[in-house]
């Protein structure tokens, strides 16, 4: 009995060791976790601010863009009124005209493509925006415990 109650006792005194050094693991485990979540949490602000300032960046070329095209416009009305004679500047020879000319539509063209382009990486980061907010959604609804799932 004695033996018995002896070895009962120091099994008891194993469990309640044991205890202790579980909720340390525990609570290791949940602040690598945490320290996990704030390190994540910097990195998705992180890359939103970066997609932030390249959409600013777009922004702006497309503005200077719009500009630019608007000057060609202009100028391009203006060339085609002196090649068809209704301006009164006839100091220009024609074919030097026609060559300014067919350099401003090649000018335009080129400026539609960069425009093309950029509007792309527009759209490209308003769907990297969308999925990383999906991502996020995920790991909120993953992070429910299983019972209130």
């Amino acid at each position: 009995r004695k033996q018995a109650t002896e070895y009962s006792t120091s099994s008891s005194d194993d469990e309640f060791e044991s205890k202790p050094s579980l909720t340390h693991k525990a609570k290791r485990t949940l602040r690598r976790r945490r320290k996990l979540e704030k390190e994540t949490k910097q990195l998705i602000k992180q890359e939103e601010l970066k997609r932030l300032h390249k959409a600013q960046a777009v922004q702006r070329q497309l503005e200077e863009l719009e500009e630019r095209q608007r000057a060609l416009e202009i100028f391009g009305v203006k060339l085609e009124r002196e090649l068809r004679g209704e301006s009164d500047s006839g100091t220009k020879d024609e074919a030097q005209m026609l060559h300014e000319w067919f350099e401003l539509v090649l000018e335009k063209n080129k400026l539609m493509r960069y425009e093309s382009e950029l509007l792309i990486i527009a759209q490209e980061l308003e769907l990297e925006d969308h999925q990383s907010r999906l991502e996020q959604k995920l790991r909120e609804k993953m992070a429910i415990d299983g019972k209130s799932k």
